[in-house]
Formats: structure tokens, C-alpha cells, sequence
């Protein structure tokens, strides 16, 4: 599994609904957990960004297909980051030549 940071921006419509926010949010995990991806963290945010979003993917092709399908349904904006831990990030400097 790899992780994947994923920032999301209310929409116009995602804000004139934000009080459902919590409620889409445990519609999010249902979804994803059908794609088998594990959904780590939700934080709402202040800033930049709205909300941020740890998850789980078995590759980048999913976790790409999940912000696709949250997107869709109107209410959020997403970018998706690839996430590496201390390990990970020293196995990829490790490769290096």
C-alpha cells in the first residue's frame, strides 16, 4: 500500500452544504474502503486548503480513481500527493547513482 496526501477545496456547492461536510466525509470512507483504499486521517483546515486527507492506496491509478469519484459528485476540489515515510524516502536515496 502507498500513501497518498490528498488536499481538497470546497466547491460553491460544497460550501453552501458545508454543515453535511462530516456526513459526506463518512460517505468518502465508504467509498473508498470499496476501491481498497484505507482512509487514515480527515482534518478540516484553515488556509490554503479545506480539508486534508491521508489514505492508503494499493497503487496510484486507485488513489487517482478515488479523488476522481469525490470529485465528482461536486462538493470538493482534490489534489493528490504521493507520500513517502523516513524508510521509503531512504530506499529512493539509495538508488541514487
Amino acid at each position: 500500500m502507498a500513501t497518498f496526501i490528498v488536499l481538497g477545496n470546497f466547491t460553491e456547492q460544497g460550501i453552501r452544504n458545508v454543515k453535511e461536510s462530516p456526513k459526506r466525509a463518512d460517505a468518502f470512507k465508504a467509498m473508498a474502503g470499496k476501491l481498497g483504499v484505507k482512509v487514515k486521517d480527515i482534518y478540516w483546515t484553515l488556509g490554503h486548503y479545506d480539508m486534508v486527507v491521508t489514505v492508503d492506496a494499493p497503487d496510484a491509478a486507485t488513489a487517482t480513481s478515488i479523488g476522481l469519484a469525490v470529485g465528482s459528485l461536486g462538493n470538493i476540489r482534490t489534489e493528490t500527493l504521493t507520500a513517502f515515510s523516513a524508510e521509503e524516502i531512504g530506499k529512493i536515496i539509495g538508488k541514487m547513482p
